[in-house]
C-alpha cells in the first residue's frame, strides 16, 4: 500500500505527495496531458520537440541544467502518444531548486530563435539516427500508418517527417506550449522525507501565482473497427528479413486490459513462454521473437515481431505463431502457468515501487488515467483475471481481419 496525500492549487494543478522517510534523496514528477495524439497532422512531432525544448531555458532561467548540476541532482524526459513527463531527483534539502525551475518553465519558455535552431537540429539527427538509418528503425512509422487510419496514433511521436520539424516558428511552438503547458492541465508528484504542510507551503510558493490558461477540449476520433486484414511489404537495408504483425486492442484503461497485458505474458515473456519453448527452443523457426502491447491510453496495439531462422520464409514463420495462437485458444492455459506471469508481474511491480522517483512517477500517471488511488489496486486488478478470461481476449483480439502485417526483406 503507497501511501499519499492529494491537494489542488486554485489554478487548476493536481498535487500529489508521498512520504518517504528512508531515502535522503526527493523526487520531483510533473505530468502534462499532452502528447502526440494532440498534434495538427499538418504539424508533428511537436510534443517531443517540446521535451527538448523545455530544457533550453525557460523565461527567468537561461540555463536549466547548470543550477540542478549545482544542486546535486538529475532529471530527463519522456514523450508518448498521450503524455509528456519530466522527473528530477536531488538531495531533500535542495527540493525548492527542482520546483523553482519546474514553476519557471511553465510560466513560460524563453522561445529564442537560438534555442529552437539548435533542438530542431538535435530532433532532425534524432529522426534520423533512430527512425531512417537505423536497421528496421522505420518499423512504427510504416505499421502506425497501416494500423491507424483515423486516430493520431497513425504517427509517432518524433512526428510524420522530417519537414513539420524543419519548418516549426517560433510562433507554432508558442501556441502550442500555451495550448498545453498549463498548470490545469498537469499532475506534480513529490516525493520524499518531508511534512505534508511544508510541501503544500513551498507548492503554492512556486506555483501558485501561474494563471490557468484554456486547454483546448480534445476530439479525437476513434479508429473505426478493421473489417480487413492488411500486409504491408518493404525491402530494406536489413541484415536478415523480419516479420512484424499487430492486432487492435483496448485502451489502457479498459477491464479487459489486464487480460491482454497477461496473454502478451504467457506468450513471451522469458524462456519458459510459450513462443520461446516451441518456435525457437524445441522448434527453432525463430532466432528472435517478441509478444508485448503498446499500453496506450487510447485502444492501440498488439504487437508480434519476430526474425525468421535461415532458411524459413516470412510466411512460412507466420503461420508458425497463428497456429500456436490457434492451439492456446483450444487448449487453454493451465492454473500453474497463469499464476505463474500473475507472480513475475507482482514481484516487478513491488520492486518498481522501492524506487522514489518510479512511485512518483506511476501517481501522476495514475492520477492522470483515473485517480492516484488505483496504484493500490492494479496488483488485485492482475489477480482477478481468469484463465477464461484471457481466452476470451484472445478469441476477440486475434482475428485475422483485424491484423496488421509487415514482411520485412533484406535488399538483394
Amino acid at each position: 500500500m503507497i501511501k499519499f496525500e492529494k491537494f489542488t492549487l486554485k489554478n487548476g494543478l493536481r498535487v500529489i505527495f508521498h512520504q518517504d522517510k528512508d531515502t535522503p534523496v526527493a523526487a520531483v514528477n510533473i505530468l502534462y496531458n499532452v502528447g502526440a495524439k494532440d498534434e495538427n497532422p499538418q504539424k508533428t512531432g511537436f510534443a517531443h520537440l517540446f521535451e527538448h525544448l523545455m530544457f533550453g531555458g525557460s523565461i527567468n532561467i537561461p540555463e536549466y541544467d547548470k543550477p540542478l548540476q549545482e544542486a546535486g541532482g538529475s532529471s530527463n524526459a519522456f514523450t508518448n502518444n498521450d503524455y509528456t513527463n519530466y522527473y528530477e531527483t536531488l538531495p531533500k534539502e535542495n527540493i525548492e531548486t527542482a520546483l523553482w525551475l519546474e514553476s519557471d518553465r511553465m510560466l513560460s519558455l524563453a522561445f529564442t530563435e537560438k534555442s529552437l535552431e539548435v533542438q530542431k537540429k538535435v530532433v532532425i539527427e534524432e529522426f534520423k539516427q533512430n527512425y531512417l538509418n537505423k536497421p528496421y528503425g522505420d518499423f512504427w512509422l510504416l505499421m502506425r500508418s497501416l494500423a491507424f487510419k483515423v486516430h493520431p496514433y497513425q504517427w509517432a511521436t518524433i512526428g510524420k517527417e522530417i519537414s513539420h520539424i524543419e519548418n516549426a516558428t517560433i510562433q507554432d511552438v508558442k501556441d502550442f506550449f500555451f495550448k498545453h503547458y498549463a498548470p490545469n492541465n498537469a499532475v506534480l508528484s513529490i516525493g520524499g522525507n518531508f511534512e505534508f504542510n511544508y510541501i503544500k507551503d513551498i507548492v503554492e510558493k512556486w506555483f501558485g501565482d501561474i494563471e490557468k490558461r484554456k486547454i483546448p477540449l480534445r476530439n479525437i476520433l476513434p479508429e473505426p473497427e478493421q473489417k480487413e486484414a492488411r500486409k504491408l511489404t518493404v525491402e530494406r537495408n536489413v541484415p536478415v528479413d523480419a516479420w512484424y504483425q499487430t492486432y487492435h486492442m483496448c485502451g489502457r484503461t479498459h477491464p479487459d486490459f489486464y487480460a491482454a497485458d497477461l496473454l502478451s505474458d504467457i506468450l513471451s515473456n522469458g524462456e519458459s513462454s510459450r513462443l520461446f519453448q516451441n518456435l525457437i527452443k524445441k522448434n527453432p523457426v525463430f532466432s528472435s521473437l517478441d509478444a508485448y502491447i503498446s499500453g496506450s491510453t487510447d485502444p492501440g496495439l498488439f504487437v508480434f515481431s519476430g526474425k525468421p531462422s535461415e532458411g524459413i520464409s516470412l510466411k512460412e514463420a507466420e503461420q508458425n505463431v497463428i497456429n500456436e495462437i490457434e492451439n492456446l485458444i483450444k487448449s487453454g492455459i493451465t492454473e500453474r502457468e497463469l499464476q505463474k506471469v500473475k507472480n513475475k508481474i507482482e514481484s516487478r511491480f513491488v520492486f518498481s515501487e522501492t524506487d522514489i522517483l518510479n512511485k512518483a512517477t506511476d501517481l501522476c500517471f495514475y492520477e492522470l488515467t483515473g485517480s492516484a488511488e488505483d496504484i493500490n489496486t492494479e496488483i488485485d486488478n492482475y489477480n482477478e483475471v481468469s484463465a477464461d478470461m484471457i481466452l476470451k481476449a484472445a478469441k476477440s483480439i486475434f482475428r485475422q481481419e483485424n491484423s496488421n502485417t509487415i514482411y520485412y526483406k533484406t535488399k538483394k
